[in-house]
């Protein structure tokens, strides 16, 4: 392993999250089997005062879970000097096999993070706690995936060894290569194209239809999900061509580096933003569907926000996209 800031950094901060989230789990177990909030016993006064000092670590632990992905993805570009064939993070992530699980289990735990802070945050609006078995269940659901980020991300620092000669990005995302990435580079353009363009339209139109009217969440959250899945393949296939000005450079990953101006990081900022706020309003339709008196006005407003967050943030992705693609001297026939 090498002694670097950031490696040392991740591999702490994954361990002190893991640390509190098995603290967190057993304190878990204890509310979803004893919470009483009519019941005046002392056990339940005890577990009122412990859910305050609960909730801010975990909301701490969980933000730094956040910028643990963008730190991870960083760390991995700039450690690609070290290993022979790499020339970006593409290839430091293919110097062993725990790379990208890595990345894959910190994109997971990325977006169930920021749900979990979103049912936090409501909850915590709430006079009557009426979301505490909900976010303490997901809690519990969270703790497994946390420690397997932990333990596949240990193995992959741990493991990587500079005489080890990788793949470079040109050699892994080519439709040559076998795999799920050469089939979604493979896919035809014009109507990926045309899948994300008609997909955008109709999530800003029920994005605002809910906004104005608060009628159809379920149909922005779904259509949300579905474009931010439409636009993922749109980037690989056709969008990061325009960016890179070559029509064979399929990478995700170069992106981040200087020469192109580390687009990469708002591009992804933007797209996991509104992936999360997206979510986060289905997740409290469940809520709303369900009745809960105390929430029938605060879960309105947050709605209202994060539906406003995620057209924000998919339309700054649109636009940073769009503008490379006008502005490119590559033309695509």
């Amino acid at each position: 392993m090498f002694l670097h800031p950031a490696i040392l950094a991740l591999l702490l901060g994954s361990l002190l999250i893991s640390l509190m989230l098995i603290f967190s789990a057993s304190f878990a177990g204890l509310v979803l089997k004893k919470w009483d909030l009519k019941s005046g016993s002392e056990l339940q006064l005890s577990l009122e005062r412990r859910t305050y000092l609960i909730s801010t670590v975990m909301t701490y632990a969980f933000s730094f879970q956040l910028l643990s992905l963008f730190l991870f993805i960083y760390t991995a570009d700039h450690l690609n000097p070290l290993f022979s064939g790499a020339m970006c993070a593409a290839g430091t992530l293919n110097v062993n096999p725990w790379g990208y699980p890595t990345l894959l289990l910190k994109m997971v735990n990325f977006v169930l993070a920021g749900v979990w802070l979103i049912l936090n945050h409501t909850d915590n609006r709430a006079y009557d706690y009426p979301l505490i078995k909900k976010k303490y269940g997901l809690l519990l659901f969270i703790t497994p995936f946390v420690l397997a980020e932990l333990i596949v991300q240990s193995h992959y620092f741990l493991g990587l060894n500079p005489e080890i000669i990788t793949s470079c990005c040109g050699a892994l995302f080519t439709p040559e290569t076998q795999g799920i990435t050469s089939s979604f580079i493979g896919l035809p353009r014009l109507p990926l194209e045309i899948a994300y363009y008609i997909g955008a339209g109709l999530t800003f139109v029920f994005g605002g239809f809910f906004y104005w009217n608060g009628r159809g969440g379920w149909l922005f959250a779904i259509t949300n999900l579905l474009t931010l899945f439409v636009s993922a393949l749109a980037f690989i296939s056709f969008i990061c061509l325009y960016i890179y000005e070559i029509p064979t450079h399929h990478c995700p990953f170069c992106i981040l580096q200087k020469e192109y101006g580390y687009i990469g990081y708002p591009l992804y900022l933007t797209f996991l933003g509104s992936g999360v706020s997206g979510m986060g309003v289905g997740i409290l339709m469940l809520m709303k569907v369900k009745g809960v008196e105390s929430l029938k006005e605060i879960i309105p407003r947050i709605q209202k926000s994060l539906v406003l967050l995620s057209l924000i943030s998919f339309g700054l992705f649109m636009v940073i996209a769009g503008a490379q693609m006008i502005f490119s001297n590559l033309t695509l026939k």
